[in-house]
């Protein structure tokens, strides 16, 4: 079993995410593959103390890449997007 604190892995701060926070009101994370979407609710909620009305999440497959001679393979991700309520704000420092 995960915990709250193993669900969020850390925010994703890029400029189309920077974009959604500003207009959306949503918050970008990487989150736990085994991450259920009411844990990743729970988790934002709990840790950050905003209320959260909803939460879209996206598996990305790694990719294969070359190093060198040999090939390799990035690891499986998940991502977050978690949409707060009206009024709520969550800053990054």
């Amino acid at each position: 079993m995960i915990t709250i604190y193993d669900v969020i892995k850390k925010p994703i701060i890029t400029e189309k995410a920077v974009e959604a926070k500003e207009t959306l009101n949503q918050v970008t994370f990487a989150v736990d593959p085994r991450a259920t979407k009411l844990q990743i609710k729970q988790a934002v909620q709990k840790l950050f103390d905003v209320k959260v009305k909803d939460v879209r999440t996206m598996n990305t497959k790694g990719k294969e890449k070359r190093f060198g001679r040999t090939t390799g393979k990035r690891n499986d991700t998940k991502k977050a997007i978690v949409v707060l309520a009206d009024g709520e704000t969550l800053e990054f420092v």
